[in-house]
């Protein structure tokens, strides 16, 4: 399952009967969705949108290196997260979690680790975030627990967590309500529920069901194991739309508020874009297909310009997010790219890319930081 946040009404009823693979929760009001025109890219070499500026495809330079490579974790990367927006002289920061159960803390100005974090049992770590700073981080593992971590003056200590009854691969996703407040989505012990919680009291606001049928209300995107990606009123603990976009599980999927428009991948050649309109209804808006199956992960720069994702076939993709342009092949690694996470920086020359993999190393790139 994968799953994300949003706030809208209208629905219909159906039953459904499938499981999860991703969540990702929405948050932005349909009254202020703007479309706004993506600025031209400065970099001729890497970008075939930009006119008067084009190259003939030989004299193309190839793909660059990475800027620098993590190496240490000892066991596959699954998940990655950056925390590099602070004000200076805050120290840029990159959470990964790997197959061993092990969290590290890389300082991105040494590429060293700061602190390596043991919580889930040895049990592969399956998603870290920040909860509004990087002294507050969550994570989740395999050993069925979310963990809430205090990481202030120094200390490494889980202050509190979350037993799960799911023992499969969906993540958790997280939307901040207030200050100190959050809303977390996660999968149920029956696969096709989903159950939200409110952090840090734990306290159950509601089970999503599929078999349950709109001002603003946070909603959540789901896709499942069908192929279909679902949109949820969670408020009101009803399906608000349903689109089948997938002949294959979902494995992951990213959206874009202010735009009204997503994508999804899933173990087959297909990148799926769809689209919000303002009666909740979800609908196809393209696809693309790509040369090889299966993607592990998709993310969209916070710029909405570029997005990149994971793939089986040990490659990352960038495409120009506007047009889902093929920009670029990055092929550094040597087994499937688990996970791609773009930074925070408040500068946009400081912006990277990293990547995870099942090699054990983390690739770090710095590419289209100036689009």
């Amino acid at each position: 399952m994968s799953l994300t946040w949003h706030l809208i009404g209208k629905c219909t009823t159906w039953k459904m009967n499938f499981k999860f693979v991703c969540l990702f929760f929405l948050a932005v009001s349909f009254g202020y969705l703007r479309r706004e025109k993506l600025s031209r890219c400065s970099e001729a070499v890497w970008c075939h949108e930009c006119s008067g500026r084009k190259l003939p495809a030989p004299m193309a330079l190839p793909p660059p290196d990475p800027q620098f490579v993590l190496r240490g974790t000892s066991a596959a990367v699954h998940t990655l997260h950056f925390s590099c927006g602070g004000p200076e002289p805050d120290i840029p920061l990159l959470f990964s979690g790997s197959e061993n159960g092990f969290i590290h803390v890389w300082n991105l100005k040494t590429h060293r680790v700061d602190t390596a974090l043991d919580g889930h049992g040895r049990k592969s770590v399956c998603c870290v975030e920040t909860m509004g700073s990087k002294d507050r981080l969550l994570s989740q593992g395999r050993d069925q627990r979310i963990c809430l971590w205090d990481l202030a003056e120094g200390r490494t200590s889980v202050t509190d967590s979350v037993f799960t009854e799911h023992v499969g691969f969906c993540r958790c996703s997280l939307l901040k309500v207030a200050q100190g407040r959050w809303l977390m989505a996660m999968a149920a012990r029956s696969l096709e529920e989903v159950q939200i919680l409110e952090l840090p009291s734990k306290t159950s606001v509601c089970t999503l069901k599929p078999e349950l049928s709109c001002g603003s209300h946070p909603v959540l995107l789901a896709g499942y194991e069908d192929g279909s990606v679902v949109l949820w009123n969670v408020s009101m603990g009803k399906a608000l739309s349903r689109l089948v976009c997938h002949q294959e599980p979902v494995m992951s999927l990213d959206f874009d508020s202010e735009k009204a428009k997503g994508i999804s991948g899933s173990s087959e050649k297909v990148l799926s874009i769809w689209s919000l309109n303002e009666q909740q209804n979800l609908q196809v808006y393209k696809t693309h297909e790509l040369v090889n199956a299966g993607i592990s992960d998709i993310t969209i720069r916070p710029d909405k310009k570029i997005l990149a994702t994971a793939g089986w076939d040990h490659r990352i993709r960038i495409f120009g997010w506007k047009k889902l342009k093929p920009l670029a092949v990055l092929d550094y690694h040597t087994a499937t790219v688990h996970c791609v996470s773009f930074s925070d920086h408040s500068t946009p020359r400081h912006r990277l890319l990293a990547a995870g993999s099942r090699d054990q190393r983390i690739s770090v790139w710095s590419i289209y930081a100036q689009t």
